[in-house]
């Protein structure tokens, strides 16, 4: 198996984000259709093979040299998207807070899955940026 890289590991949190959401969408949705529970158990079984499979490399990963440029980009790649979520968290609470009588917690809630999913792929672009260019 091939080496594996911090980019690869920071790119996995997406799928995670995702799975996120898809289970935030099972539980808060107010409708039902027959397919659903085939959604279900797909997105079960993915889970469940994705942290296996996930758990496998990231150990992997931890018995390999590391990178310190690397994770030192990582670092100042979450303290960027820290400060991102936050302003994010104060758009979407302030918003609330307007909106009260016409916003439902549904909407809220699927506002603040776009924003984890959205934290993510800022972070994971970031990241490969700052990488690439070796800053």
């Amino acid at each position: 198996m091939k080496k594996v890289t911090l980019k690869e590991l920071v790119a996995g949190k997406i799928i995670f984000a995702v799975l996120v959401a898809l289970y935030y969408w099972m539980w808060a949705r107010n409708d039902w259709k027959d397919f659903y529970p085939t959604i279900q158990t797909i997105v079960g079984g993915f889970t469940f093979w994705y942290f296996v499979f996930r758990a496998i490399r990231v150990r992997k990963y931890k018995q390999e040299a590391t990178d310190e440029m690397a994770e030192a980009n990582l670092h100042r790649c979450d303290s960027i998207c820290l400060k991102v979520c936050m302003a994010a968290l104060i758009g979407i609470g302030f918003a609330c807070a307007i909106g009260r009588l016409v916003l439902t917690t549904e909407v809220i809630g699927y506002c603040l899955m776009g924003t984890l999913i959205l934290i993510e792929v800022v972070r994971t672009i970031a990241f490969w940026l700052m990488d690439e260019k070796g800053l």
